[in-house]
């Protein structure tokens, strides 16, 4: 990379920390403090309150849910420099909150995601199964342009799914996948030094190559993840086993085809599918409402960096030095990680 090249890299994370300390005290000194400490406190208990899309005359209520973003939990690895996005701890909260709160009576669960973790999309799943048990409330799954892989598995237990016709669904599996730089360290003089306690403590290392016995043991593990993704869209979607495996191969499918397959149920947008459930539970009093969260402090000083780098190589490079490392995992995801 050029002497121009890293100029242009450390003025831009100069003027990206100039930037976050303006914005922060603009932030600070402009708001309504009163206002600012009571959202704080209402929803330093739950980490959400509730925000009315359509007020209702009775006293049930329709909770409308989304899923936006790739689904996986980052824990304390979120960064300024990291985009915002799907917050898997708050939205557990949210399916814990509507377990518990008797007047909801029915859910509506916006998806538009590619899948995520095979770790994350079972907590929801099983969190959706556990409240379908024990309050008998119905789940209807409005999905948006994309509800691919962990985006199916965590629709499939609902009542009723709808898409639009260009909705991207399908891609029914599992991924588990690494970069192997081997040859690219060998041809610049690159050597490893890997000390262990085993012969596969290394396994999908990126220094080396994967022996068919190291692929094999992976393989077998993305089988299991497989057919437990598969027995849930049987149980799910009332279909047989051959049924499902015809179509999960991996395979992304539109709105139409997903209907025609069994995937999904009818076309709609989240208001058609708000008002079919009203009409179809009896439920044209409820009160609709979304979960909003004020994110304590992180909103104040948060800042979206990938603005202010914009897409180029630097950005990139940055990206990639300021994220924290992962090591390969199974997931259920659609394109690129």
């Amino acid at each position: 990379m050029t002497m121009k090249r890293w100029i242009a890299i450390i003025v831009a994370a100069a003027l990206i920390f100039v930037s976050i300390g303006v914005n922060s005290l603009s932030y600070i000194f402009t708001r309504d403090f009163n206002g600012l400490f009571e959202e704080m406190r209402a929803t330093s208990s739950s980490g959400y309150q509730e925000n009315i899309l359509e007020q209702g005359t009775g006293k049930d209520k329709i909770a409308v849910l989304t899923v936006d973003g790739i689904i996986q939990d980052l824990g304390n690895s979120t960064s300024i420099f990291q985009p915002s996005g799907y917050n898997h701890q708050y939205f557990m909260n949210q399916l814990n909150g509507i377990l518990e709160d008797k007047q909801i009576k029915g859910v509506v669960l916006k998806v538009n995601t590619p899948g995520g973790g095979v770790v994350e999309s079972a907590d929801i799943y099983d969190a959706i199964r556990m409240i379908q048990e024990e309050r008998g409330i119905p789940f209807y799954v409005s999905m948006g342009g994309m509800a691919a892989s962990g985006g199916y598995y965590i629709s499939a237990p609902a009542d009723k799914i709808f898409v639009n016709h260009e909705t991207i669904t399908g891609s029914i599996g599992v991924i588990m996948e690494s970069v192997n730089y081997a040859k690219l360290a060998e041809k610049y003089g690159i050597d490893f030094n890997t000390i262990k306690t085993g012969p596969y403590k290394d396994i999908m290392s990126g220094s080396r190559a994967m022996t068919d016995e190291e692929r094999a043991m992976l393989q077998e593990m993305i089988n299991d993840s497989y057919e437990r993704f598969v027995d849930i869209i049987e149980e799910g979607r009332d279909m047989t086993e051959a049924d499902v495996k015809k179509i999960a191969d991996g395979r992304i499918m539109n709105g139409r085809q997903a209907i025609e397959s069994g995937l999904a149920d009818e076309y709609g947008k989240t208001s058609d599918v708000i008002a079919a459930m009203k009409e179809d539970y009896d439920l044209q009093k409820a009160t609709v409402f979304e979960y909003s969260t004020l994110d304590s402090w992180s909103s104040i000083f948060g800042v979206k960096a990938s603005k202010l780098f914009g897409s180029n190589i630097e950005s990139e490079l940055i990206g990639k030095l300021l994220s924290d490392y992962n090591a390969p995992r199974m997931m259920y995801l659609y394109g690129e990680r």
